[in-house]
């Protein structure tokens, strides 16, 4: 399902909405095939790059799959951090990951059990996954819409590689931006790997 992209702050909650619908109406079948092709890209581009550390997000519902490509990570010597997203909270928090069992978090959002590891931790990370609902090849993204990781994005260093995880129906020609909202580097979708072009 093709879905235009309104103009203006006040669209985006209509536009979520329509977007997260579209996701709903995915089939197991669908998701696990888009995974499949985005999980070859990933891990062909982090093979290249050699990261010392990933900062990613872990994947539910019918989001872009990050669990299999957590894995792949660890087993490659890799150091995870992973959110930690506690509400009311409008302070990023991140913890390292090892490959214990996550534990659902007060929201629902699985994260690892240890010690938090503070919001400048993302300084650490050589590549930062993103989840998101849409993208723009001029480098804008579509959040949940709690802004947490436009908080987080002010502590990575400036250069590194930001990936936005999406379904190809999702990048999008524009989207509503606010003067708060962070950019990203790239797109990865089961179909093609875009390169942004902030403007």
């Amino acid at each position: 399902m093709e879905i235009s992209s309104p103009t203006g702050h006040s669209a985006k909650p209509e536009l979520r909405a329509a977007l997260a619908g579209s996701r709903l109406a995915l089939t197991p079948e669908a998701v696990a095939e888009a995974d499949a092709r985005r999980f070859s890209r990933l891990t062909a581009r982090l093979a290249r790059l050699g990261p010392a550390t990933v900062a990613c997000y872990v994947s539910a519902e019918r989001e872009p799959g990050t669990l299999e490509l957590l894995e792949e990570v660890l087993e490659a010597g890799t150091g995870v951090l992973l959110p930690v997203i506690t509400p009311g909270s409008r302070e990023p928090d991140w913890a390292w990951w090892s490959g214990e069992p996550l534990v659902p978090g007060p929201l629902g959002i699985l994260a690892p059990p240890g010690a938090r590891a503070g919001a400048a931790a993302l300084g650490a990370a050589d590549v930062i996954i993103l989840p998101g609902l849409a993208g723009t090849a001029g480098g804008a993204r579509l959040g949940r819409g709690g802004g947490w990781y436009d908080r987080a994005l002010v502590h990575a260093r400036p250069g590194v590689p930001r990936w936005l995880l999406l379904y190809d129906t999702e990048v999008m020609g524009s989207l509503p931006v606010d003067d708060h909202d962070q950019p990203v580097t790239d797109l990865v979708t089961e179909r093609r790997w875009v390169a942004t072009r902030p403007g």
